[in-house]
C-alpha cells in the first residue's frame, strides 16, 4: 500500500462511515412502492408482454425528461440497436463513437451490420469532444450529395452516438452543430444520465433518438431494461411497432408486416421502474450530497481531484470517480487493489474499445485524451443508499 492509495481508503471511509464488511460500487435502493406494484403483476398474472405498467412507465419518463415520447424495451443495448436502425444507419455504414464508453455502445453498431469509427474525448466532460471532431472530420471527410463520406475508406458516416459518461453531459451544443455541418445524425447514448440536464434541458433532447438503461446499477433500476426517446412521433411509433415483433393490431391474428424484434419490456419489470421513478427525486438528492461529500473530502489530497459536473450541467452524479494526476498512472493499479482488499469496490474505467480484439482494425482518430483518462480514472461507491 502507497501513501497515495492509504490516503484515498481513508478517506472514502471518512465520507461513507459505513459498517458493512463490502461497500458495492452502485447498488439498487427499494424504499417505494416496489413490492405492492409487483405484487399486483403477479395477483392479476399481467407479468409479461401485457398489462398497464408498460404504458405508466413509458408516460412517466417522457413527463420527467420533457421528451415527447419515450419506448420500453428490454435494455439499453437493444434500445441503442433500435435506434440507429431507426436513424437510417445501413451495413457498411460508419458511426462515430467515442473510444472512451461502455462497449455497448460500439456492440449495438455492430449489430447493424455498420462499423464503429472510435474519436477522442475531452477531460472536462469525459465524454467524445466535438472540437477534435470538428478538426478530424475537415481532415478525413467530405461531403457528396449531402451526405458525409470518409475520403479514406469511402464509406459513408452516417451518424454520431455520444455517451454522457458516468452521467455528466457532453458539450451538446458543439456536437450537434458539427452534426448538422457534416449531415451527421445525433443520437445520444444516455444510459447513464438519467435525471442529468444539460442547460436546464434533459439529456436527450439534442438527438433524433436518444437512449436510457436501466440496468440494475442504473440510478434508477428495471431488473433489466431500456427506453428509447424521441420527439419525432412518427419514429416513436415506428420503434414500438418494430420492438413489438412488428405485429400488426388484430383481436386474435398473428401476423407482422415487417422483420421485427421481441424487445418490449415486461410489465413485470415496467412495475418495478414505476416504482423506482417516483423515487427518483430523492435518489438524485442523495447522490449529489454524496458527491459534495466526496468532492470536499478530496479537497486535500495531493495527485488526485474528483470528478465534478460540467459547467454547462447538472450530473446525475451515476459514478463518481477520481482522476489522478498525469504522471501518477503507475498508482492507479496500487489505489484499486489496496480499495478492494478493504471491502470498498472500485474500478478502473472501461478498456477503451479500439483496443478490443473485435474492434483494433475500426478507423479511429488520434485518442491521446482517452488513453490519458483510461490510465487514471477510478470509480468509487456511488449508491444512493450510502
Amino acid at each position: 500500500m502507497t501513501d497515495l492509495a492509504e490516503a484515498i481508503l481513508n478517506t472514502i471511509r471518512n465520507v461513507l462511515s459505513s459498517h458493512k464488511a463490502v461497500i458495492g460500487l452502485h447498488e439498487p435502493l427499494f424504499e417505494g412502492r416496489e413490492w405492492e406494484y409487483i405484487k399486483e403483476c403477479l395477483d392479476t398474472g399481467w407479468v409479461s408482454s401485457g398489462g398497464k405498467f408498460v404504458d405508466q412507465f413509458e408516460k412517466r419518463l417522457s413527463e420527467y425528461t420533457g421528451v415527447k415520447r419515450a419506448i420500453a424495451v428490454v435494455n439499453g443495448t437493444c434500445a441503442l440497436h433500435l435506434a440507429l436502425k431507426l436513424a437510417g444507419v445501413k451495413t457498411g455504414n460508419e458511426v462515430i463513437v467515442p473510444t472512451l464508453t461502455f462497449i455497448a455502445t460500439a456492440n449495438a453498431v455492430s449489430f447493424t451490420g455498420a462499423i464503429p469509427h472510435f474519436v477522442d474525448s475531452e477531460e472536462s466532460t469525459l465524454g467524445l469532444d466535438p472540437d477534435k471532431l470538428e478538426t478530424y472530420l475537415n481532415e478525413i471527410s467530405e461531403i457528396r450529395n449531402g451526405t458525409c463520406y470518409n475520403k479514406l475508406t469511402g464509406k459513408r458516416i452516417t451518424a454520431v452516438v455520444p455517451m454522457h459518461v458516468f452521467g455528466h453531459p457532453v458539450d451538446l451544443d458543439t456536437l450537434f452543430k458539427v452534426c448538422k455541418n457534416f449531415r451527421m445524425v445525433l443520437i445520444e447514448d444516455a444510459a447513464e444520465s438519467l435525471g442529468s440536464f444539460y442547460k436546464g434541458k434533459h439529456t436527450g433532447n439534442w438527438g433524433k433518438l436518444s437512449v436510457l438503461s436501466f440496468n440494475g446499477n442504473k440510478i434508477i433500476t428495471t431488473g433489466g431494461g431500456g427506453a428509447i426517446l424521441t420527439n419525432d412521433s412518427s419514429l416513436a411509433d415506428r420503434a414500438k411497432h418494430l420492438s413489438t415483433t412488428a405485429k400488426l393490431l388484430h383481436k386474435w391474428e398473428y401476423r407482422h408486416d415487417e422483420l421485427g424484434y421481441n424487445y418490449r419490456l415486461p410489465n413485470i419489470n415496467a412495475a418495478l421502474g414505476c416504482a423506482q421513478i417516483e423515487d427518483l427525486p430523492n435518489f438524485l438528492k442523495e447522490k449529489r450530497n454524496l458527491a459534495k461529500r466526496y468532492q470536499m473530502a478530496f479537497e486535500n489530497i495531493k495527485g488526485i481531484h474528483f470528478i465534478i459536473e460540467p459547467a454547462h450541467a447538472q450530473s446525475n452524479y451515476w459514478l463518481n470517480a477520481i482522476l489522478l494526476e498525469k504522471g501518477l498512472e503507475h498508482e492507479r493499479d496500487t489505489v484499486l487493489q489496496t480499495l478492494n482488499d478493504n471491502g470498498i469496490q472500485a474500478r478502473p474505467v472501461w478498456t477503451l474499445l479500439h483496443k478490443l480484439p473485435m474492434y483494433k482494425d475500426c478507423p479511429k482518430m488520434d485518442l491521446t485524451t482517452a488513453k490519458s483518462l483510461e490510465a487514471r480514472l477510478i470509480n468509487i461507491p456511488s449508491s444512493a443508499g450510502l
